[in-house]
């Protein structure tokens, strides 16, 4: 099938295809005219790498893992398996990394908040947050 068939079939762009290919995840056969030609695994492996993505996962690492696709072994199961463990750590980290940001965030939020009611309670203090004293 023609790359508008299998981008069709996938409903994954044309421009995506030809960065799989670019990226060594998917090949294709060529015609004498220089037109791409894929077969019908060509639809499993995208909606693979479409599921891979979808995880998350870089180009790069995805391409590490395919040996485990293309001839599943105890060996490359085994370091596929420990790749997308030590992705999923990577995620966990990021993850909390981002959670105490936002809770630094909601802190300041919390404080703005804060000023600005007693800023607006006492509006003649010449400072948010003051009362003047009489």
């Amino acid at each position: 099938m023609r790359i508008g068939d299998l981008a069709a079939r996938t409903g994954v762009s044309v421009r995506s295809l030809r960065y799989y290919e670019e990226q060594g995840l998917l090949d294709s056969n060529r015609s004498p005219g220089g037109h791409r030609h894929y077969d019908e695994e060509g639809v499993d492996r995208v909606a693979y790498l479409q599921r891979l993505y979808a995880a998350g996962l870089s180009s790069q690492t995805i391409l590490s893992l395919l040996p485990c696709l293309e001839s599943p072994s105890a060996a490359t199961s085994d370091s596929a398996f420990d790749r997308l463990v030590e992705e999923r750590d990577k995620l966990v980290t990021h993850i909390a990394g981002l959670t105490r940001t936002l809770e630094s965030l909601d802190e300041l939020i919390t404080l703005n908040r804060k000023r600005r009611a007693a800023s607006v309670a006492d509006p003649d203090s010449g400072e948010p947050g003051r009362t003047t004293q009489g």
